[in-house]
């Protein structure tokens, strides 16, 4: 709750000098080497996706425009079977 650190004016706000005479916890050096290493996988894990999911959209919009042409130039029958 930092309220309590807030100053009395029309407009509350928070001052540098309070913020830095806070004690804030901190995990061990080694915890924090860890937290940081996990991070870093899970972004390399969705990088990778990202960008398999970008080649995949291009992919299809190539198939899409492969497709629309053979139907244009009739190198493919797309009309229904009643």
């Amino acid at each position: 709750n930092l309220n309590q650190y807030s100053t009395s004016a029309a407009q509350p706000g928070l001052s540098v000098s309070s913020i830095m005479s806070l004690k804030m916890p901190f995990p061990p050096k080694a915890e924090q080497k860890e937290i940081a290493k996990y991070f870093f996988n899970q972004t390399k894990k969705i990088e990778a996706l990202v960008d398999e999911t970008k080649r995949s959209i291009e992919l299809l919009k190539e198939h899409r425009s492969a497709l629309i042409s053979a139907a244009v130039t009739g190198k493919i029958d797309v009309r229904e079977e009643k």
